[in-house]
């Protein structure tokens, strides 16, 4: 038997008010008119939009992603060496869905944080959760934890999103409990959910990062098996506006001093302001 239209209505309401779940309303759904169900619709939107709202502020809080350079005002062309078609192509998402790791090589100052960052913003946008951490802040929290029970919460904290970014890594060096305890995350993660990771030592030299630590080699097996890599090059980019911030100081007294030398118009052209 064929369903009406009024049908197929209500029971697209009912799916609806169950999704969010309004369990007083479904109880009393048989008593609502059909002048009811029209008022019921709008209500259901407006709760609808309301939560997608919430539920996106609390995943950005959550992502800790802090303030970054939007991608769009990117400086392509001040990295020598940077795949603008990858990193393109990591802003599609796929890699979560396949599970890929995502790996930023460079010095200093290049982007990897922020191309990370534009990643993690992306991604909550379009509905996932995603942490973004630096390095040392991880292993520092997970390192100071007081007996087993408390480790395990925090393990499942940096294991849980559905994106995680560890940033900075190579730019410490850690002892052979901190190596242990990154293995330990990144094997959480292992094919299951992405890790990002930037860092300015080519896994050649983590040995140096995590001397002595005989899980080296397991981590970066386990974060090359499934990844992207992408070697960025270049000087400091933070280095640069830095020096064109110094320079435009040198120059506003200069400005400064230039104006106030020139006369007026009502005054003689001999005499000057002090």
């Amino acid at each position: 038997m064929t369903r009406t239209s009024d049908e197929f209505n209500r029971d697209e309401q009912m799916r609806r008010a169950a999704a969010l779940p309004l369990h007083g309303l479904l109880a009393h759904w048989d008593e609502l008119t059909k002048t009811q169900l029209a008022w019921v619709n709008t209500l259901i939107g407006w709760e609808e939009v309301e939560r997608k709202q919430r539920g996106l502020e609390r995943r950005l809080r959550a992502a800790h992603i802090g303030r970054f350079k939007a991608l769009a005002d990117f400086d392509w062309d001040w990295p020598t060496q940077c795949d603008k078609a990858a990193v393109s192509e990591l802003m599609t998402l796929a890699f979560i869905k396949e599970a890929t790791n995502i790996v930023l090589v460079g010095p200093n100052g290049v982007g990897k944080s922020t191309i990370a960052q534009n990643i993690v913003h992306h991604a909550v946008l379009q509905g996932h959760t995603a942490l973004f951490v630096n390095a040392a802040q991880m292993l520092g929290d997970l390192a100071a934890q007081d007996g087993d029970n408390a480790l395990r919460r925090r393990l499942r904290h940096y294991a849980h999103p559905q994106v995680l970014v560890i940033d900075e890594v190579g730019y410490l060096a850690y002892g052979t409990r901190h190596a242990d305890l990154l293995f330990n995350i990144v094997n959480q993660r292992y094919e299951t959910k992405p890790t990002i990771v930037t860092t300015n030592r080519p896994f050649t030299e983590w040995n140096e990062v995590f001397p002595n630590a005989a899980c080296v080699v397991s981590i970066v097996d386990r974060l090359i098996h499934h990844s992207e890599i992408i070697v960025l090059e270049g000087e400091s980019y933070r280095l640069r506006e830095a020096k064109e911030r110094a320079g435009r100081k040198i120059k506003t007294p200069k400005a400064k001093r230039s104006a106030r030398s020139k006369p007026h118009d009502n005054e003689p052209a001999s005499e000057t302001r002090p």
